[in-house]
């Protein structure tokens, strides 16, 4: 059996997900909870990581490698930002040490925009990137990264040339809860309406300017000839993910296939809004995609 090497973790803002894993980057051990930086900044870091990794039975000496959230200004030990144009193997020299602990531990660093027209900020995508694209990566990339914030990325030879972030799944959130559409969606089913999602991304697609009265249809379209919560839910999410690949694909050179990084409902959404719109594009996982960054990061910082 092998021997675990070193520990990856994605400490998002509300999820945790930890790997145990071997030199050769094999997963011998896996744990996930909802102890993002939100609950860890009131419970202690140091105390939710040490949980999981009694949990696993790690050992005490094991290095630590760690990207998103617990490297904000709110999180753990504030990791900074590598600034655009930004080389993505520059992350792996920028991690930032954990100090008064046994084990070594190192969060690695964001991405920022420092543009006053533009400004923006990644951090734990530039790790799914890495992982994606490789450090070696020579041609050019227009990635898609669906989530509560997503983003699309322009990648040319390895380096982070721009990015833009979108509200799409916080605002669906907001919607759908705190609206008069959350009506329209109460105990909406988990199967995906998959004609009414295409029909409103199209529709948002065509024109991103009327999303306003486009969200407000779903419930004069309820009202007046009836549905199914789950079709107004899917022209909520079609609408809104709509509006982003109008935007995000303003840039896009034609012909071109889009990276979709991306896993499980959003992996589907965002993959059927694409052939909707017959958007050539090829999809990468996501938890695959961070889990190579972390491994490639581990294995600069502690190989190399």
């Amino acid at each position: 059996m092998s021997e675990a090497a070193y520990v990856a973790i994605d400490w998002g803002t509300s999820s945790f997900r930890l790997w145990l894993m071997d030199a050769a980057g094999g997963v011998l051990g896996e744990r996930r909870s909802d102890e993002g930086m939100t609950v860890a900044a009131r419970t202690g870091f140091a105390a939710v990581l040490q949980s999981h990794l009694d949990a696993l039975g790690a050992a005490a000496g094991l290095p630590v490698v760690i990207c998103g959230m617990a490297g904000a200004r709110q999180g753990w030990v504030e990791a900074g930002y590598i600034d655009t144009p930004a080389r993505l193997s520059d992350i792996l020299d920028r991690a930032a040490v954990v100090g008064g602990h046994a084990r070594e531990i190192r969060i690695l660093p964001g991405i920022a925009q420092r543009d006053r027209a533009a400004p923006d900020v990644m951090r734990g995508e530039e790790t799914q990137l890495l992982g994606a694209l490789g450090l070696d990566a020579s041609g050019a990339a227009d990635v898609c990264m669906p989530g509560t914030h997503s983003k699309w990325v322009r990648v040319r030879g390895g380096i982070v040339e721009r990015f833009a972030t979108f509200m799409t799944g916080e605002l669906f959130s907001a919607i759908a809860r705190d609206t008069i559409l959350s009506h329209a969606v109460a105990d909406a089913e988990d199967a995906i309406d998959q004609d009414a999602f295409g029909a409103a991304a199209r529709a948002a697609f065509a024109a991103p300017a009327s999303a306003a009265n486009l969200l407000f249809r779903v419930r004069a379209r309820q009202l007046l000839f009836g549905g199914t919560a789950s079709a107004a839910r899917e022209t909520i999410s079609g609408t809104l993910i709509g509006i982003e690949l109008a935007a995000g694909l303003g840039e896009h050179a034609q012909g071109g296939a889009i990276t979709l990084i991306a896993s499980g409902r959003l992996k589907r959404l965002y993959q059927l809004a694409l052939e909707t719109l017959s958007i050539p594009h090829h999809a990468v996982d996501a938890d695959e995609a961070v889990r190579r960054g972390l491994v490639t990061a581990a294995t600069a910082i502690w190989t190399n």
